[in-house]
């Protein structure tokens, strides 16, 4: 017993010198191995004690070309003319004709106005549903379009009122104030689609309706 507990303290002792002697090679490698240090590009390296610490403004590395942000697909379903459902915003369960699709993917869309009180506005393709129903977009009706683009729906910026006239100012509400051009053009698009609507019967009925559901409606069963 003696003599092979002895043996299996040799081989004990034996594999723990081999490790130790795989960990000092290990730690060997690793003090020779290339240290990885930072590089900020615009700012010039940090050494000695100033090294220890971070730049004191963000430092922003570019990462390649900036990506090309493509415009959202239009659904084959939405054309220009095509009645659609909003399903969301404050108009939301109105129908309303779609006029064309803007270059930032979002609808350009009008109930119009004088039929549903749906102005001129933007609305997302996700938060509608294209209905089967189609007005003809007339020539005058795609010349005001076209004149429109995303930045007709700017804000305009108003001068930030300083002093005592800023304190008065913040306790009354500001009224929205439409421009000129956006009610021009929402006169001239009425009027354009209200004598094409008009040559259809019951279509100025049907869109001024308001979509809703009731209980044993069955959004899925229905044909829009």
């Amino acid at each position: 017993r003696r003599q092979i507990k002895n043996q299996w303290l040799g081989t004990e002792t034996s594999n723990q010198i081999e490790s130790m002697a795989r960990g000092r090679k290990v730690l060997k490698l690793r003090a020779q191995a290339k240290k990885f240090t930072f590089k900020y590009e615009g700012v010039s390296q940090l050494v000695g004690e100033v090294g220890r610490y971070y730049p004191a403004e963000d430092v922003v590395l570019k990462k390649g070309p900036t990506p090309v942000r493509n415009p959202p697909k239009v659904r084959a379903t939405i054309t220009p003319g095509t009645v659609l459902i909003l399903l969301a915003g404050r108009f939301r369960g109105k129908r309303v004709v779609c006029l064309k699709s803007l270059t930032s993917g979002l609808l350009l869309v009008s109930g119009p106005y004088s039929l549903n009180g749906v102005p001129l506005r933007r609305v997302n393709q996700k938060y509608v549903i294209a209905t089967s129903t189609k007005v003809e977009l007339s020539a005058a009706v795609t010349k005001v379009t076209s004149k429109i683009d995303d930045a007709f729906f700017a804000r305009e910026k108003v001068a930030a009122k300083t002093g005592e006239e800023a304190l008065f100012d913040a306790s009354s509400p500001k009224p929205t104030v439409v421009s000129a051009v956006r009610q021009a053009a929402q006169v001239e698009v009425d009027a354009a689609l209200k004598a094409t609507i008009d040559k259809t019967e019951l279509l100025g009925a049907y869109l001024g309706a308001r979509f809703t559901l009731s209980k044993a409606d069955k959004p899925h069963l229905m044909k829009f």
